[in-house]
């Protein structure tokens, strides 16, 4: 990341959306797949994996998630469905030097983790023999996953119930779609990048300081891409950024979760600049971190 830049504005007008997180990132050494077309798996996946031909390793992003299959997509735009077996093996990584490893359930492999998967060739298409992914990259993964309007179904109306808080400020922001906007910091990305530089991190602190000092702010960060890439690589990757920079504020900035909007990945929307230029392009690798307080109780 290379720049950083701060602006305020009078208001912004927020719609509520609910946006599915679809994903389709290419693989290495592998060929595209046809979204369009339904693949029909006429046997089980087999569950002994000893005795088949090496397929080719795949690395990218999860982009889709089912009972037994898992898409995986890179940045040049393929898209690779993945049978997933019992031999199957889900290995996580982490700890001081990346030594550590932790052997997992299928369960781990969320939508929007970056993995490495080792492939054989069966009849049906190819099948996981390994799974390997970052421990970093699992908890913004987890992180982004939390936040959507599924997980939201799964745990009820039971988000916040403990947070009294949280939910008296909520309760007096129901319904209410207009905000003040007190304050805007942008952190730029290099293409396909997600990382936090040291400016940036303290950008991001800063920008949590002020917000804390203002009565009933909340954040709201939103992550975007330039053009590069196909648009489920460049939603994936706007919400990694979008995850990447939330983590950052409640771990390190201790901005406190319940004065988080859900973060959103706008993947090429709403761009900044052209991205008929490098330059453009540079202006539109982002993530906008907006401070908000309700007009209904701004003041009070």
């Amino acid at each position: 990341m290379r720049a950083i830049s701060r602006k305020t504005a009078p208001f912004l007008t927020l719609a509520i959306l609910v946006l599915p997180i679809s994903g389709t990132v290419s693989a290495q050494q592998a060929m595209p797949e046809d979204r369009n077309m339904v693949t029909t798996v006429t046997s089980a996946v087999p569950a002994d994996l000893s005795g088949y031909e090496d397929g080719p390793k795949i690395e990218g992003i999860i982009a889709a998630r089912g009972a037994n299959t898992m898409r995986v997509a890179g940045e040049d735009g393929a898209v690779v469905t993945v049978y997933l077996s019992n031999a199957t093996k889900v290995r996580r990584k982490g700890g001081f030097l990346g030594l550590e490893r932790t052997t997992l359930d299928s369960g781990a492999l969320l939508n929007g983790l970056p993995v490495t998967v080792e492939t054989v060739q069966w009849d049906g298409g190819l099948v996981a023999s390994n799974v390997r992914f970052n421990n970093g990259d699992y908890e913004t993964a987890s992180m982004i996953r939390n936040g959507t309007s599924q997980q939201f179904a799964e745990q009820g109306a039971a988000i916040d119930e403990n947070t009294a808080l949280a939910e008296a400020l909520r309760g007096r922001m129901a319904d209410i779609d207009k905000y003040n906007i007190k304050g805007v910091t942008n952190v730029y990305f290099d293409t396909g990048k997600w990382n936090l530089g040291p400016a940036d991190e303290a950008a991001l602190c800063n920008a949590a300081r002020e917000a804390n000092a203002t009565e009933n702010a909340l954040l709201l960060v939103v992550g975007y891409t330039d053009s590069v890439g196909s648009q489920d690589y460049n939603q994936v990757l706007s919400e990694k950024r979008a995850g990447r920079v939330v983590n950052y504020l409640q771990q390190a900035c201790k901005w406190e979760p319940w004065r988080m909007l859900t973060p959103t990945g706008m993947a090429e929307a709403d761009p900044a600049a052209s991205n008929d230029t490098p330059e453009g392009k540079a202006q539109n690798r982002r993530v906008s971190v907006n401070v908000l307080v309700s007009k209904s109780v701004d003041g009070v």
